[in-house]
């Protein structure tokens, strides 16, 4: 049974994912930030830039972070809003913003729907799913399976994590430096634009 879910999971990816000639951007955060939240506005912010400029914006589809990136994109007009769900217990609803979207019966190839063909991540706080997301594209980045922008907005919740990795990680020669460089700290959605724009 579970491999029959995955072929139709499979069989979904190949359907709707089709974004061969479309720049995508994907978004991932908290799905428990209000409208109203600093990092939710930010994300609304730089969603609608990118989406004025015709990038395709893929989310999780559900609140938050998500539903603040696909309603950039919804309202700019001119790029699609994506959003890649789930089915799971909490906070999953898809958001009224997405104008494409798409539900998983298994988490692991609701990832490869997620990262299939973004060419930059931007990385919001978050929790556990959050955090899963970004060492998922930690590792695809590093270990060389697909070659993205990597940017995670918020010095101030990032900077302990970031720490840890230079003192446990680092210090400890489970990574190399420049492993440490694969991604971008900010909390500038004016910069993270034009790095994204720029190529």
């Amino acid at each position: 049974m579970k491999y029959e879910i995955m072929l139709k999971d499979i069989d979904l990816i190949e359907e709707k994912l089709n974004f061969n000639k479309e720049r995508c951007i994907t978004f991932f955060g908290s799905a428990r930030f209000s409208s109203d939240n600093k990092y939710s506005q930010s994300a609304y912010k730089l969603a609608k830039k990118l989406a004025d400029k015709k990038f395709t914006i893929i989310t999780g589809g559900g609140g938050g972070i998500m539903e603040a990136a696909n309603k950039g994109a919804f309202e700019a007009g001119h790029g699609k809003s994506i959003g890649i769900n789930a089915i799971l217990p909490n906070e999953q609803e898809v958001n009224q913003y997405v104008n494409n979207g798409m539900v998983f019966s298994t988490m692991a190839l609701r990832k490869v729907a997620l990262t299939k063909n973004s060419e930059s991540f931007v990385i919001f706080p978050g929790g556990y799913g959050t955090l899963d997301e970004l060492f998922e594209i930690f590792v695809l980045v590093q270990s060389h399976k697909i070659k993205a922008k990597i940017f995670l907005f918020g010095t101030e919740f990032w900077t302990s994590l970031i720490d840890f990795l230079k003192t446990s990680l680092l210090e400890n020669e489970t990574i190399k430096e420049e492993e440490l460089e694969i991604f971008k700290l900010s909390d500038d959605i004016e910069y993270i634009y034009e790095e994204i724009i720029k190529d």
